[in-house]
């Protein structure tokens, strides 16, 4: 069963991906639109041809995305293209977990022996100072 493409839908989608609102639309199509002829047009199942160009050039969209664009066809694809890893062989950057507390601890354990190294020093300093006083 073949599933017919609404245009005037197709138009509200592009329109509004575009972040422009319905006054911007009819703005730019001219004075003889308004905000309810555009709610209007976006209802239609079928556009003229020629207002098709008009809001084609406008949006800056090919008019046979307005034509054939099929929502349920695109999420089809995108559902049965992207699993759970369709993504993990674009970045071979490997799991970076990075725990807080665990770092946390880490620099703890560094920072006692940064000091038991520099006491050791220190106790080797003052041999050699009592040697050398004697």
């Amino acid at each position: 069963m073949e599933q017919k493409i609404h245009q005037g839908r197709n138009v509200k989608r592009f329109r509004e991906m575009l972040n422009i609102k319905q006054e911007g639309l009819a703005y730019d199509l001219g004075e003889d639109w308004n905000q309810k002829k555009i709610s209007l047009l976006e209802q239609k199942d079928v556009i003229e041809d020629n207002l098709l160009k008009q809001i084609s050039a406008v949006l800056n969209i090919p008019v046979e995305a307005f034509k054939n664009f099929d929502e349920e066809q695109a999420v089809n694809i995108i559902s049965n293209t992207f699993g759970e890893h369709a993504f993990s062989n674009s970045f071979n950057y490997g799991t970076i977990n990075i725990h807080p507390i665990e770092k946390l601890i880490s620099l703890h354990e560094e920072k006692i022996a940064l000091y038991e190294r520099m006491l050791k020093e220190k106790d080797e300093m003052m041999l050699r100072l009592e040697k050398l006083i004697k």
